[in-house]
């Protein structure tokens, strides 16, 4: 079964696109990477991200045009993929773009992401599967993060051979064993990490349910200081915060986010770490920090919240992906703090390139969702119970019912 993945995180910098081939061996599930590209927003679209999301004010109106240009651009994406599948997809998986995350005291109540999922299918003509968080929510979850479900059966311990069970078991986990090398580490704690707007860790260890929760800002806070103080979208390979110093103040400061502190499951996202969070910090600190600074400090909040939650789960192994591995700064950051704790070394060694990692997971959701297996794992979201998760958009009817002849009239029965 080949599927097409795309993705557009909490950057909003373009979409992920990736076409994998699926194939159930018995207990074990074979994926076949078949490319994946990047397609890049122009700046209009970025910004027209950017103007919905929370604090900003917005219309109805605004929301509804943004829902339709992404989906166009998403249409445009799964055309791509649909090419790197060499011409013909089962489904496409279209998560959207998040642009709020209804969460009120630890709970929960909502999420909405955008990307117009009838664009898409009517562009490549095969079924849609788009809002993926909704149905985790309503079964009382934090509907993220997700990717953890593709963490477990790629990080399994056991043989790789005896497979993994696509969908998990009683509480959440998947089955033992991945189609895949275990790594160095492979019977000891194994942890996947991605480095995007939000840094979110996956801790799969023997005999333990499966645990993911988003951990902090990774370049959310950055790329928000980028456009502040460099009217960039980032701080290209972590030059400024290496030219600066990390400023003791601050950083106190914003390890005291009462976030850092609270127990999973739990999920954020730029509802809490947007622009103006950092303005509000930086204005609470009552002296001024030069623009460097705040780019290494910023830095080092990643690097250490990372390694605090690795140091909390005991991991051995750390497997990295996201837009943050190709930061030489964040990534020697957290290499020092690795150093002599944990292996730390990137999913591409897996076999899945670190810039298309969640892309790929969402292609295997997808795969999941089609054969009616739960994606969502209630050990990671605190769900009551495991979400098949996604609603289908079809590309018209799958096949004519055979002796049904179209009606003309309706009758209705007294």
């Amino acid at each position: 079964m080949k599927i097409v993945g795309l993705m557009s995180g909490t950057s909003y910098d373009g979409v992920d696109v990736v076409a994998a081939e699926f194939t159930a061996v018995g207990e074990t599930l074979r994926m076949r990477p078949l490319g994946h590209r990047e397609l890049g927003y122009d700046e209009e679209l970025r910004e027209r991200i950017g103007a919905v999301l929370p604090p900003n004010p917005t219309t109805i109106e605004a929301v509804c045009r943004l829902d339709n240009a992404l989906g166009a651009v998403f249409a445009d994406a799964a055309a791509l993929g649909v090419a790197l599948a060499g011409g013909h997809a089962d489904v496409v998986v279209s998560p959207g773009q998040t642009v709020f995350h209804w969460v009120d005291g630890g709970t929960v109540h909502g999420t909405l992401q955008l990307g117009a999922s009838a664009r898409v299918a009517a562009r490549v003509g095969v079924p849609v599967l788009s809002d993926l968080r909704s149905a985790d929510v309503a079964a009382g979850g934090q509907g993220a993060p997700l990717v953890p479900a593709f963490d477990a059966l790629l990080l399994a311990p056991g043989d790789p051979d005896a497979g993994g069970r696509p969908g998990g078991g009683a509480g959440g986990r998947p089955g033992s064993g991945a189609d895949g090398p275990p790594g160095p580490a492979g019977s000891g704690v194994r942890a996947a990490l991605n480095l995007g707007g939000i840094a979110n860790l996956t801790v799969v260890a023997p005999g333990a349910p499966v645990l993911g929760y988003d951990v902090g800002p990774a370049n959310a806070l950055l790329d928000a200081a980028a456009r502040r103080f460099l009217g960039r979208p980032c701080d290209i390979d972590g030059a400024r915060a290496a030219a600066g110093r990390v400023h003791p103040g601050l950083l106190a400061l914003l390890l005291a986010e009462p976030y850092y502190a609270a127990s999973p499951p739990k999920s954020t996202g730029k509802e809490l770490f947007h622009p103006g969070y950092l303005d509000e910090r930086l204005a609470s600190l009552g002296e001024p920090v030069a623009p460097d600074d705040v780019f290494a400090t910023l830095t080092e909040l990643t690097a250490r919240t990372v390694a605090a939650a690795c140091a909390r789960h005991r991991v051995t192994e750390v497997v990295a992906a996201g837009g943050g591995v190709r930061n030489p700064t964040v990534w020697g950051r957290l290499a020092a703090l690795a150093a002599d704790r944990w292996v730390l070394r990137t999913t591409d060694e897996l076999g899945v390139p670190a810039q298309a990692r969640e892309a790929y997971a969402f292609a295997l959701l997808g795969w999941l969702s089609w054969h009616g297996l739960p994606g969502a794992l209630p050990s990671v979201t605190g769900a009551r119970r495991a979400a098949v998760l996604g609603s289908w958009t079809p590309c018209g009817p799958p096949h004519r019912v055979v002796g049904v002849v179209p009606p003309h009239r309706l009758v209705v029965l007294r």
